[in-house]
């Protein structure tokens, strides 16, 4: 099981084959990343896709609570001169929490514990 980062999501929607093997794998997400989603499709006017797709990846939303919040902008301050985003780091602590692997393609986040990087 993995949390899928917004930048996973799209790969797997553009048919990365990097990504491939993660398809069908049990998901987590958060409505951060759902967010960010929406806005991927509304910069290319894609309303159809954006409605078909965050109400499909809705399913698998995981609520964020508020010691997840504090710990994640700890973790961003702590890294601030990585200049992680917001939703890129409470995604993170999420998962750290969760004990599940945090999956993206963010260089950021290269090289960190418990991250399935993939490009």
């Amino acid at each position: 099981m993995y949390l899928f980062d917004t930048y996973a999501l799209i790969e797997i929607l553009k048919g990365n084959n990097n990504y491939s093997k993660y398809k069908g794998k049990k998901i987590i997400l958060n409505n951060f990343i759902l967010t960010e989603l929406a806005y991927y499709f509304a910069k290319a006017n894609d309303y159809k896709n954006m409605t078909k797709y965050i109400d499909y990846f809705s399913n698998f939303v995981v609520e964020i609570d508020n010691e997840i919040i504090k710990f994640a902008m700890i973790f961003r301050y702590k890294n601030k001169k990585k200049k992680l985003s917001m939703v890129d780091c409470i995604s993170y602590v999420q998962a750290k929490v969760l004990g599940v692997r945090f999956l993206t393609g963010d260089k950021e986040f290269e090289g960190f514990e418990n991250v399935e990087f993939v490009k």
